[in-house]
């Protein structure tokens, strides 16, 4: 399937629609039943403006833009994630791969957009659920601990990528797109963590590493990696 066929162009993105839609009548509703059920409208005024705060908030973490990278995709590794990088390591990675990797952790806070693109192109070879703990994303044992899911990924250069989404403190809810056998593309949405939550990349040893430690990501245009 063509690539751009396949990108959902999106300004909020479908996963926000039902809690969207919900919230906005809850709202709705409290607000009017304190316009008409109380005189006095200094209760209703406070309760509007926390309403509207909130709600827009609620639409701010479910904003979605369309982004398609601009550069060359060969070897390319792009962030997963809006956010900021937290780790840059060499690990041993246990429950894929069973040997050393370097991974680049991407932290998203819940100011970030929570959509999550798919770093590399290439096929969705493995995909993965852990259900686990939520301790803060941050936390180094997040990444073996906590709720999360696995995408792995065979480039068109033979190189095996994983992206890992990890829920956090806040985040209940992973949403994975990814199929198995299925080509997949930077450009495209992998998935959704909703409220808080971190994204890993583990790549092969001897990749270029382009970010540095607390430097802010843009999901889909910041070339965090260059594959060996």
């Amino acid at each position: 399937m063509n690539k751009i066929k396949k990108l959902k162009k999106i300004r909020l993105h479908h996963e926000g629609t039902p809690i969207l839609i919900t919230s906005a009548i809850l709202l709705l509703l409290v607000n009017a039943a304190l316009y008409w059920g109380i005189e006095c409208r200094i209760p209703f005024y406070i309760v509007a403006a926390v309403s509207i705060v909130v709600y827009l908030l609620m639409v701010n973490f479910f904003r979605c833009p369309i982004r398609l990278f601009k550069g060359d995709t060969e070897k390319t590794v792009v962030a997963p994630a809006d956010g900021r990088i937290v780790v840059i390591e060499e690990v041993d990675e246990h429950e894929y791969f069973h040997d050393r990797r370097l991974m680049i952790s991407i932290f998203m806070d819940i100011t970030n957009v929570h959509a999550n693109w798919y770093p590399v192109d290439g096929v969705v070879k493995h995909v993965d659920h852990h259900n686990g703990r939520f301790m803060k994303a941050w936390l180094p044992k997040a990444s073996t601990e906590n709720e999360r899911s696995m995408v792995v990924i065979e480039t068109p250069e033979g190189h095996t990528v994983m992206a890992r989404q990890i829920a956090g403190a806040v985040a209940r809810r992973i949403v994975t797109y990814a199929v198995p056998g299925e080509d997949c593309y930077i450009d495209e949405h992998m998935g959704f963590i909703k409220f808080g939550s971190r994204v890993d990349v583990y790549l092969p040893l001897g990749t270029k590493v382009c970010v540095s430690m607390g430097q802010k990501t843009t999901g889909n245009e910041t070339v965090i990696a260059r594959l060996p």
